[in-house]
């Protein structure tokens, strides 16, 4: 465990340590690398982020879905569920306000959310990640609450509609085998500043 926390502590300070412009740079490349992805852009409902901590800022993919007329939503502290995720429409009007972490989220939950089962495509922050499609969080362990449904076999999943699962990162943030428990919910691709990789392309 203390591994870990080493592990993140020094991730986190990797990101943050950017400048300004390497974050600006790296937010723009990340939509180039989206744009490749068919399930990126054949979705209509998606998950993002408004980034915090040093994370990369998908402020223009945000902007580009809104062009497009997709659906955008962020994820807000369930009050009623612990370390569990609402996903709330969001646009340029939505009413904002600062969750105890201090990360903005709407500040009406349950006005315009949507189950997280019925989301087309979930593009989420991580601290580490590799090429096996695992991911270290903050270690709250929220989206692997809100989406342990995705674990169920793939029978039982099978006439189901599923979301796709898709971290985003700075390309320093990949590290080269992370250990894997058993209720951590497998991405289904990875996006950073300098490259794209997905299961479901």
């Amino acid at each position: 465990m203390e591994a870990r926390q080493q592990l993140r502590r020094q991730m986190r300070d990797a990101r943050k340590a950017l400048s300004a412009e390497q974050q600006q740079l790296s937010g723009a490349s990340l939509l180039h690398h989206l744009q490749q992805l068919n399930s990126f852009n054949s979705a209509e409902h998606i998950a993002l982020y408004l980034a915090s901590d040093g994370e990369i800022d998908p402020q223009s993919v945000i902007d580009h879905c809104w062009a497009m007329g997709k659906q955008v939503y962020l994820p807000v502290l369930d009050p009623d569920l612990h370390n569990q995720l609402l996903f709330v429409h969001y646009h340029n009007n939505t009413l904002m306000c600062r969750n105890k972490y201090a990360i903005e989220e709407p500040a009406t939950p349950y006005q315009k959310s949507i189950p997280a089962a019925e989301l087309d495509l979930v593009l989420l922050p991580l601290v580490a990640f590799d090429d096996q499609g695992n991911r270290m969080g903050m270690g709250g362990g929220y989206y692997d609450r809100s989406f342990a449904f995705m674990l169920e076999t793939a029978t039982d999943c099978a006439e189901k509609h599923l979301p796709v699962l898709i971290g985003l990162a700075h390309q320093l943030q990949q590290v080269d085998k992370l250990a894997v428990e058993s209720w951590d919910i497998p991405l289904s691709g990875i996006v950073t500043n300098q490259r794209s990789w997905s299961s479901q392309s």
